[in-house]
């Protein structure tokens, strides 16, 4: 039978390099206590790193640049402890083209953890989102879902309008679609003219 250090250890090479986590992805090996005892010795080995209290990655290795840091994303869903996490209304926006602006800092919205935490040099944010990330709809639909709350009903033009219909695919609008009735109705009326927006742009390139 493996022992504690074998299971850990094996599990962290099957992610590869550069996974960040935290000791809660091994309670199912074994006791806080022997997980933490067994991360301390790994890190003693240099075989991973701690960033910050509860937060160690498996670095990743450069021929150039040596060990290399992780990205906010991956220190961020380590800090989230298993909870949904996804990119703030400044950044949904700036990713979908709605905006612009680039958030200072890195920030992050959940259903549940709120926490700042500055790991690895970064500081990393983590807010309530004002609209409830939903796991059954497709990534880029609570993207979008994420940016119009961050712009908010009075600056939803026809140019946002039209952006979203170019950025979302069918498979995005049937998710927000289904999501009508789990959002304020200022946004489940703006979905429906990105869906007319949308149909009329299919409608114009068939």
């Amino acid at each position: 039978m493996k022992s504690i250090t074998e299971k850990i250890t094996a599990r962290i090479r099957r992610r590869k390099r550069g996974w960040v986590f935290s000791p809660r992805d091994f309670l199912d090996i074994g006791t806080r206590a022997a997980v933490d005892q067994v991360l301390s010795r790994l890190v003693k080995q240099s075989v991973i790193r701690r960033l910050d209290r509860g937060v160690y990655d498996y670095p990743k290795q450069h021929k150039l640049f040596g060990t290399l840091l992780p990205p906010p994303d991956d220190i961020a869903r380590a800090l989230a402890l298993g909870a949904y996490i996804f990119p703030s209304g400044a950044m949904a926006a700036n990713l979908l083209g709605l905006s612009t602006q680039v958030p200072a800092k890195p920030s992050y919205l959940t259903n549940t953890t709120v926490r700042t935490r500055r790991v690895a040099g970064q500081t990393i944010e983590i807010k309530r989102a004002r609209v409830a990330l939903l796991d059954n709809i497709p990534d880029h639909a609570n993207l979008a879902l994420q940016a119009l709350s961050y712009l908010g009903r009075d600056n939803i033009d026809d140019q946002i309008i039209s952006q979203c219909a170019r950025a979302l695919t069918d498979k995005d609008m049937a998710g927000l679609h289904h999501a009508m009735g789990r959002i304020p109705g200022w946004m489940a009326d703006t979905i429906h003219k990105i869906e007319h927006v949308k149909h009329g742009q299919i409608h114009n390139t068939a």
